[in-house]
C-alpha cells in the first residue's frame, strides 16, 4: 500500500481507537439509564429526544465551516492561520448569538418542545451547542496540523469525566433525575473547552471579510448539505413525539426502546466517523496530486470492507451486545440490522461527496441530501403511526439509499473515479451469504453459537487478507 493512504490508515485507526472506545465508555450508560430510568418511565426517551435536537443545532451552527476549513488552508496561497482565526471568529460570533438569543426566549422554546416543565433541560443544552460549535474548530485545526493524539486525548477526557459524573450521582447517589445527566455534559463541554485554550490564542485574530465571503460561499450549501444529513440521522427521533399514535407517555417509552438499541448499531456511525476525520484533510491535502482518483478508489474499497466487518461483527456477537442497553429495550434489537445498513450506505455517500467539494461545487451535495432527507422525513411521518420504531428504521435506509445513489450517478459525470464495483459486490455478497448463514442457523448453546459465528468472521477476514491485503501491507 502506498505511503498516503498508511498515513491515511494510521489517523484513521487514531481516530477510530477514541472514537471506538469513547463509544464503548458511553455505552456504559446505557445500561445506568436503563437501570435507573426503565423503558416505562420515558426518562431514555427524553434523553434520546434532547440531544436529537442538540445534533441538529450543532450543524446550524457550524454552517459548513468545518469543511470550508480544510478547503481554504488548504488552497494555493491562503495563509493556513487567516482561514483558522477568520473560521473561529466568524462561528464563535454566531454560537453566541444562538445563546443569547435561546435563553431570551428560553420558556416558550421549551414550551413548544414538549419540556415547559423544565426549560433548563433546554438552557443548559443551548449552551453545551454554542460551546460544541466554537470547539469544532479548533479540533479541526488539530486533524489539519496531523495531531490525531491530542484530538483523542481530548475527546476520551470528556467521555472519562462525563461517565464518572453519571456514574456518582445515578449509581452511587441513586439519582434519579433526567435533567442531572444534561448537566453532566454542560460541565464536561465546559472542561474540554478550557483545554483547548492553547489552541484558541498564539496567533493574531482577524476576521478577513473578503476571505468569509468566499468561504461563506463555498461552504453555506454545505450547511443545506448538513441539515439533510443530521435529519437524516435524527429527524425520526424529533419527529417521534409529534407524531406517534399512542399518548405521549408511550411514545417516549417507544423512542427510549428505539434510542437504545440504536446504539448498539451505531458502532457502524464510529467507524464511519473516524474514517472522516482522517479522509477530511487527506483528500484536500491530495487534491492537486496527480493519482489522487486511483486513490479515492482505494479509499472508497477499504472502507467498504472494514464496514461489512464491521456489520458482521456487530450482528454476530448481538447476543451478548444486547447485554448493554438491558432486558427493557431488548424488543428493539429487530432495528440494529436495518440500522447498520443504512450507516454503510451514509458512509458510502460520504465518500462519493467528496467529488463535488473538490470542484466547489457544493450545491449538489445539498440536492443529494435533501433528496435523502425528503424521502426519509416522508416515510416517517406516513408508517410511523401504523409501524413504530421500525418505520424510523426503514425510512433512514432508505433516506441514505437514495442520497447514495444520486451522489454515485451524478459523480460519475461530472467527476468519474474508477471505483472497484467488481470487487465491492464480489465483497458485499459473501458478507451477504456469511450473515445469514450466521444469523439462520440455529445454535442452542451460547458458547457454541458465537464459536460457529466466529468462524464464519474470521473466513470473512481470511478471505480480505488473502484477496487484497496479503501484498499491499495494510499497517495494523
Amino acid at each position: 500500500m502506498s505511503s498516503p493512504l498508511k498515513t491515511l490508515a494510521k489517523e484513521t485507526a487514531i481516530y477510530g481507537a477514541s472514537s471506538i472506545v469513547g463509544r464503548f465508555l458511553n455505552y456504559l450508560l446505557v445500561p445506568v439509564y436503563a437501570l435507573t430510568l426503565p423503558a416505562a418511565s420515558g426518562g431514555y426517551g427524553v434523553v434520546t429526544n434532547v440531544y436529537a435536537w442538540v445534533a441538529l443545532a450543532l450543524v446550524m451552527l457550524t454552517f459548513g465551516m468545518e469543511t470550508g476549513f480544510f478547503r481554504f488552508a488548504n488552497k494555493e496561497g491562503e495563509d493556513a492561520m487567516r482561514v483558522y482565526s477568520t473560521t473561529l471568529l466568524s462561528v464563535g460570533a454566531v454560537a453566541l448569538l444562538f445563546l443569547l438569543a435561546g435563553l431570551l426566549l428560553l420558556r416558550p422554546i421549551a414550551g413548544w418542545m414538549g419540556y415547559g416543565a423544565h426549560p433548563w433541560y433546554i438552557g443548559m443544552m443551548m449552551a453545551v451547542v454554542a460551546m460544541d460549535a466554537v470547539q469544532s474548530i479548533p479540533f479541526a485545526y488539530l486533524r489539519y496540523r496531523k495531531r490525531p493524539v491530542r484530538f483523542a486525548a481530548l475527546k476520551l477526557l470528556f467521555i472519562a469525566l462525563n461517565i464518572a459524573l453519571n456514574l456518582i450521582y445515578f449509581v452511587g447517589m441513586k439519582g434519579r433525575e433526567v435533567g442531572a445527566a444534561f448537566l453532566f455534559n454542560l460541565i464536561c463541554t465546559a472542561v474540554v473547552m478550557l483545554c483547548l485554550v492553547p489552541q484558541l490564542r498564539g496567533f493574531r485574530y482577524v476576521l478577513d471579510g473578503a476571505l468569509l465571503r468566499r468561504m461563506l460561499s463555498y461552504s453555506l450549501p454545505l450547511l443545506i448539505l448538513g441539515i439533510a444529513g443530521i435529519l437524516n440521522q435524527v429527524a425520526d427521533k424529533i419527529l417521534f413525539p409529534f407524531v406517534f399514535a399512542g399518548s405521549e407517555q408511550e411514545g417516549l417509552t417507544q423512542l427510549g426502546i428505539y434510542g437504545a438499541a440504536v446504539k448498539i448499531a451505531m458502532i457502524m456511525a464510529m467507524f464511519t466517523q473516524a474514517f472522516r476525520f482522517a479522509y477530511e484533510p487527506f483528500v484536500f491535502g491530495k487534491s492537486r496530486d496527480k493519482d489522487n482518483r486511483e486513490m479515492y478508489a482505494k479509499a472508497m474499497k477499504y472502507f467498504i470492507l472494514c464496514a461489512l466487518l464491521a456489520f458482521l461483527a456487530v450482528m454476530f456477537y448481538l447476543d451478548l451486545l444486547k447485554y448493554l442497553i438491558g432486558k427493557d429495550y431488548w424488543e428493539g434489537l429487530r432495528v440494529v440490522p436495518i440500522v447498520m445498513a443504512a450507516e454503510i450506505f451514509m458512509g458510502i455517500y460520504f465518500n462519493l461527496s467528496f467529488w463535488y467539494k473538490l470542484i466547489d461545487q457544493t450545491r449538489w451535495g445539498a440536492y443529494f441530501s435533501l433528496a435523502g432527507c425528503t424521502v426519509l422525513v416522508v416515510l416517517n411521518v406516513v408508517l410511523i403511526p401504523h409501524y413504530g420504531y421500525m418505520a424510523c428504521a426503514w425510512a433512514g435506509f432508505a433516506g441514505y439509499g437514495v442520497a447514495m445513489l444520486l451522489s454515485y450517478a451524478v459523480g460519475q459525470r461530472r467527476y468519474p473515479i474508477g471505483y472497484d464495483l467488481r470487487s465491492i459486490g464480489f465483497y458485499t455478497l459473501v458478507a451477504a451469504l456469511l450473515y445469514v448463514a450466521g444469523t439462520g442457523v440455529t445454535v442452542e448453546s451460547l458458547v457454541g453459537r458465537m464459536a460457529y459465528r466466529t468462524l464464519l468472521l474470521l473466513l470473512f477476514a481470511g478471505l480480505v487478507y488473502w484477496r487484497d491485503l496479503r501484498k499491499n501491507s495494510l499497517p495494523v
